[in-house]
């Protein structure tokens, strides 16, 4: 059997006894990083007073995760099998999918305990009133494909959550307020951890803040929907605004539901 489970994404306290046990019964551990979970391990057992036993430890990350999967047999998880990324949630912005769909193929039994989410824990804590979000992760550190994303996510009528590193944080806040200096914005850095501090203002406001800040940790941005005011948004409209053209041709689509393929490539010849 396949067992995920979560682990603590700052505060050792919140591991839950459901996932102490699966360790505690784990033959084999596949992890993201075999030297994290061996440290986490390591403070669990003299924080709880307790005895993990296993000493089979495979990685299993984003960059082998395909030829590690060619190794294994439907018959290896007839042992216990727990799989833990590095910190937080498995499959969220982390490895751990293919091994789920490994056992669906294969008719084998498997269970995900739940447990800390950086990103859900975030959204409560944003105080905004929206009950829909999109789940965004990392943006591409630059590029095309980092634009487009972004675009997306200020064009977006449903809430928007992004992860981001320390060294890249300043730059998608300027990203952001470039687009729509108004727009309000939540930040989270180091969620459950002991310098944990949250920030909600306008982009234009946040920008100005944290050119003065020190930024360390890993942080989660939240970001209010795009408000048209009660406004009908026309073809036109849409046409004109400075987005990517298959960002416009999504759009269009959906407003008229015309071809996807047929709209970008009469956008892409009016250019």
């Amino acid at each position: 059997m396949l067992t995920l489970v979560p682990t603590p994404i700052g505060n050792l306290e919140d591991i839950s006894k459901r996932a102490l046990s699966a360790l505690l019964d784990a033959e084999l551990i596949f992890c993201e990083d075999t030297r994290v979970t061996k440290k986490l391990l390591q403070l669990l057992s003299q924080r709880e007073n307790l005895k993990f036993n296993c000493t089979d430890f495979k990685s299993f990350h984003s960059h082998n995760e395909k030829q590690v999967l060619k190794t294994l047999t439907p018959s290896d998880f007839e042992k216990n099998i727990v799989y833990v990324s590095d910190a937080g949630m498995p499959c969220v912005s982390d490895p751990g999918a293919t091994l789920v769909q490994y056992c669906i193929e294969n008719d084998i039994s498997y269970d995900v305990l739940p447990g800390a989410n950086a990103v859900l824990t975030a959204f409560a804590m944003s105080g905004f009133m929206q009950t829909e979000f999109t789940f965004f992760g990392f943006l591409e550190h630059k590029g095309k494909e980092r634009k487009e994303k972004l675009t997306q996510v200020m064009q977006s009528s449903i809430l928007s959550i992004l992860y981001e590193s320390p060294h890249r944080l300043l730059k998608t806040i300027e990203e952001i307020k470039n687009i729509d200096e108004n727009r309000t914005i939540f930040l989270a850095k180091e969620i459950t951890k002991l310098h944990q501090k949250t920030y909600k203002d306008s982009a234009l406001n946040i920008f100005e803040t944290f050119k003065k800040e020190n930024i360390r940790g890993e942080w989660v941005i939240v970001i209010e929907p795009v408000n048209f005011q009660g406004q009908t948004l026309s073809v036109s409209d849409i046409e004109t605004l400075d987005i990517a053209p298959k960002i416009k041709a999504k759009l269009i689509a959906k407003m008229t539901g015309a071809n996807i393929k047929d709209i970008y490539q009469t956008l892409l010849e009016s250019n």
